[in-house]
């Protein structure tokens, strides 16, 4: 996924409204119509919305027979996922290696024996 893509869907996601959507569609396609319903916006808005996620790359629209249902794109989505797991796994692995340093920290190692270090 290049930087474009990748900036494009986080930013379609940054819209509460947007993110209820692809959560709604995970349940599988469904018209405007019935994912404007639970909302107090018109379908033009709720319409725009999908635009925006469709222009992301994690909606598609298609057409069967009367109807036009928007369809969740998963490939999208689990490149998103890949992406922000890899830069987990990275943050977590200096994490740990800083807790390492740190807990390595509160026992100094002077090269004097237990006797050395209490004598005045």
């Amino acid at each position: 996924m290049d930087d474009d893509t990748l900036s494009r869907a986080f930013a379609a996601l940054a819209d509460p409204t947007r993110r209820d959507l692809v959560s709604r569609l995970t349940l599988g396609d469904a018209t405007v119509g019935e994912l404007a319903a639970p909302y107090d916006m018109s379908l033009q808005a709720v319409s725009k919305h999908l635009a925006v996620l469709e222009s992301a790359g994690l909606v598609t629209r298609r057409r069967d027979a009367q109807r036009r249902p928007v369809h969740l794109d998963a490939e999208t989505l689990g490149e998103l996922t890949t992406w922000i797991d890899r830069h987990r796994r990275a943050a977590e692995a200096r994490m740990s290696r800083l807790d390492e340093v740190l807990e390595h920290a509160g026992t100094p190692d002077t090269g004097l024996t237990d006797s050395q270090e209490t004598s005045p």
